[in-house]
C-alpha cells in the first residue's frame, strides 16, 4: 500500500509539471517584442524621381505607372505641342514639323504621332520671308521624296490646295494585268484622305503655285522616316552597281549621291515651268 501511495504521488506530480505553461525563453521573448514593435508597411506613393541622366522620354518609358508619369510631367505646357516651330535643319523644298515621342514626350504610351505641313507658293522672282505659321513649308512644285514610315500607318489629310500622292505598297502588288508593280496615284484636294500603310514607299507632290496645308497622323509615337534614295545611296559603290545591273559607273553613282536632295525636294519640271521657277543647278 505504501509502495502505491508513493507511484500515485509522483505521477500526480509528473502530470501538474506537464501541465504548467512554459517560461518564455530569451529568444522567444525577442521575438514577441520584434513582432509587437514591427514598423508599418512601406506606403505606395512612388519617389520623387532622381537625377539619372536619363532623358523625360526614357523616364516615362521607365515610370512603374501610366498615372507615375503626370509626375514627370508637371506643367500644364508640357501636354502642348506648338507646330508654329520651324524644322530643324529642312530641305531646300520645305519643312516637315513632327510630334512624336522624341519631340513631344506627352505622347509616350499613347501609341499616336503627328505631323503637320504646308506647302507655300514661291515667287518665281523672289524668295519671301517665312509666315508666322511655317510647318510643312515646300516651294510651289515642292515634293515630298520617296519615304516610308517603318514603324507606322499614316494617314494624311489636305486641308488647302491640293497634292498628288503616289505609293507602292509592297512586293506582289501588281497592276490588273499582272504585269508591273503598281503605283497607287491619285489626287487629294482639301478635306480629303488618304493612307499610306506601314512600310510602304509613297511620296507627295504640289502641282500648284500656291499654297498647300496637309496634317498627317500615325498609330505609333515614334513612326520614323527613312528616305529611299538617301539610305540607297549610303551604300558602297558596288552594292549600288549591282543592285542597277552595272548600269551605272562608280562615278556616276558619286555624282548622283552629291545631288540627293533633302525630304521636301523641288519637284516636276513641268510644274516648275508653268510657275515660272528656274531648276536647281
Amino acid at each position: 500500500m505504501l509502495f502505491a501511495s508513493a507511484a500515485l504521488a509522483l505521477l500526480a506530480h509528473g502530470a501538474a509539471v506537464l501541465a504548467a505553461p512554459a517560461a518564455p525563453s530569451d529568444s522567444s521573448s525577442a521575438a514577441a517584442t520584434t513582432t509587437t514593435t514591427a514598423a508599418p508597411a512601406a506606403t505606395t506613393k512612388a519617389a520623387a524621381p532622381a537625377s539619372t541622366g536619363l532623358s523625360l522620354t526614357q523616364q516615362l518609358f521607365l515610370a512603374d505607372t501610366a498615372a507615375d508619369r503626370f509626375t514627370l510631367l508637371p506643367e500644364d505646357k508640357q501636354f502642348v505641342f506648338d507646330f508654329n516651330q520651324p524644322q530643324a535643319n529642312p530641305g531646300k523644298g520645305g519643312e516637315l514639323v513632327a510630334a512624336n515621342r522624341k519631340t513631344f514626350p506627352a505622347l509616350v504610351g499613347t501609341g499616336s504621332g503627328m505631323a503637320v505641313g504646308r506647302v507655300k507658293r514661291k515667287s518665281p522672282l523672289h524668295h519671301r520671308s517665312p509666315p508666322p505659321v511655317l510647318i510643312l513649308s515646300s516651294t510651289a512644285c515642292g515634293m515630298n521624296t520617296l519615304h516610308v514610315h517603318p514603324r507606322a500607318t499614316e494617314l494624311q489629310i489636305v486641308t488647302q490646295g491640293r497634292l498628288i500622292a503616289a505609293m507602292t505598297p509592297e512586293n506582289g502588288v501588281l497592276n490588273a494585268n499582272g504585269k508591273g508593280r503598281r503605283v497607287i496615284t491619285n489626287e487629294i484636294k482639301a478635306y480629303q484622305m488618304t493612307p499610306f500603310y506601314q512600310g510602304s514607299v509613297h511620296t507627295q507632290f504640289n502641282p500648284d503655285c500656291t499654297d498647300a496645308l496637309f496634317v498627317a497622323s500615325f498609330n505609333t509615337e515614334d513612326f520614323g522616316t527613312g528616305q529611299i534614295v538617301d539610305e540607297t545611296f549610303a551604300f558602297g559603290n558596288d552594292i549600288i552597281g549591282a543592285a542597277f545591273g552595272q548600269s551605272v559607273d562608280g562615278a556616276d553613282i558619286d555624282k548622283i549621291r552629291a545631288a540627293v536632295p533633302a525630304s521636301i525636294a523641288d519637284g516636276v519640271e513641268q510644274c516648275l515651268k508653268t510657275c515660272g521657277i528656274a531648276k536647281s543647278s
